[in-house]
């Protein structure tokens, strides 16, 4: 198997800018990989950007042209997000199991979750997920906010509690009525 040349992007601040290339966007029209640009480049999350430099097939350079690496990567992402690492664990294991995994930050969540062979656009996602780190804890008005979020997004709220360990267990949280 011929292993295909990874696609270069550009660290932008909060973000990743591939190349414009038929590779890129790839990205973007058979994973639902970022956000298409006008210019016909594709613009990464942070997340996205980690997990396809781990997966070699991105190589994201800085402002002076160098390869930034997987590790320098994390550094200057924990930079602008606090919370990266927890977040980017739930993200993996979702992509890894096969799911579309999209921002949701106009619900109040972290992510939104397509069932498998879902795409945005196609249909709507089924969860809003919220990565937590198996020592921190939520009050009941934090947990209740979320589970509001979810019942009046009409979708089901996921927490994706992530140990020491970077291994990620998932709780479903539903109403019920007795």
């Amino acid at each position: 198997m011929v292993k295909k040349e990874p696609v270069k992007a550009i660290f932008a601040e909060e973000r990743v800018i591939t190349e414009k290339s038929d590779a890129s966007r790839l990205f973007y029209d058979k994973s639902r990989f970022g956000s298409l640009l006008s210019d016909g480049k594709i613009q990464l999350s942070l997340l996205e950007s980690l997990y396809l430099i781990e997966k070699e097939s991105l190589i994201v350079l800085d402002g002076r042209n160098k390869e930034i690496s997987f590790e320098r990567f994390i550094k200057k992402a924990k930079r602008k997000e606090p919370h990266f690492w927890i977040r980017y664990c739930v993200f993996k294991d979702l992509r890894n199991r096969g799911y579309i995994v999209k921002t949701a930050l106009k619900f109040g969540a972290d992510f939104r979750v397509y069932d498998r062979g879902v795409k945005p656009g196609e249909d709507h996602a089924r969860w809003i997920i919220y990565p937590v780190h198996e020592a921190s804890g939520l009050t009941w008005y934090e947990f209740a906010a979320k589970n509001r979020v979810a019942h009046s997004t009409k979708k089901r709220l996921m927490m994706g509690i992530v140990d020491d360990e970077g291994d990620v267990t998932y709780y479903e949280i539903r109403w019920v009525r007795p």
